[in-house]
């Protein structure tokens, strides 16, 4: 079964014991614990961090959306919930967010957490610039030019060199239950493997991060 690699916990509730958990979501549990600083000091609004931070609003909206509009005109055949996939972890076996970002010696602890006194923060940003180039390979085939259009410019805003922007093809939704599941299950992987991209540009653009 493929792992979740990371999660959106959301809300404000104390999180739940590390015991209660699958083994899968710990990540997720950590970065959320170690992502939310009580207080944000914004960058300029012409920064380069407060275009990353639009971007990967953006990217969230957009893999959100992707994915409701699937439901909505009954592409797949399924309603594509969560609950109906095991997420597949395209990145698992290369540099990604997850392992760059996070320190991957849990130490006493159940979990990998956010190691500030080692974080790199040019590593963590260009395994998110991996991340979002193995998702734009995959997504390609969706033909949603809006995900991809938004991968682009997240990508761009890492590295204003990278390549240049992909264009959907057309039509070419799988066919197969195997392929449609598959899509979906990435899909979903992606919505919140952009949310894990979100907490990191919040967290490089707050005053923790400099400590």
């Amino acid at each position: 079964m493929a792992q979740r690699g990371d999660s959106d916990t959301g809300g404000r509730a104390a999180p739940p014991s590390a015991a209660t958990l699958p083994r899968a979501l710990l990540p997720a549990l950590c970065l959320a614990l170690a992502l939310s600083p009580p207080v944000r000091a914004m960058p300029p609004p012409s920064s380069p961090l407060a275009e990353r931070m639009n971007r990967s609003r953006e990217l969230l909206a957009a893999a959100s959306a992707s994915i409701h509009r699937l439901k909505e005109l009954g592409t797949l055949g399924f309603e594509c919930t969560l609950e109906e996939v095991d997420l597949e972890d395209i990145t698992k076996d290369k540099t990604n967010t997850i392992k760059s970002c996070l320190s991957q010696d849990p130490g006493t602890g159940n979990c990998p957490a956010l190691e500030r006194s080692t974080f790199d923060t040019s590593k963590c940003l260009q395994a998110i610039y991996e991340d979002l180039n193995a998702y734009r390979a995959e997504l390609r085939n969706l033909g949603d030019q809006k995900v991809l259009t938004t991968i682009d410019e997240m990508m761009t805003a890492l590295n204003p060199m990278g390549r240049s922007a992909v264009q959907a093809l057309p039509g070419a939704v799988p066919t197969s239950f195997q392929e449609r599941m598959r899509l979906c299950s990435i899909l979903h992987a992606f919505r919140i493997r952009t949310i894990t991209i979100g907490r990191m540009m919040s967290y490089l653009t707050s005053p923790e991060s400099s400590l």
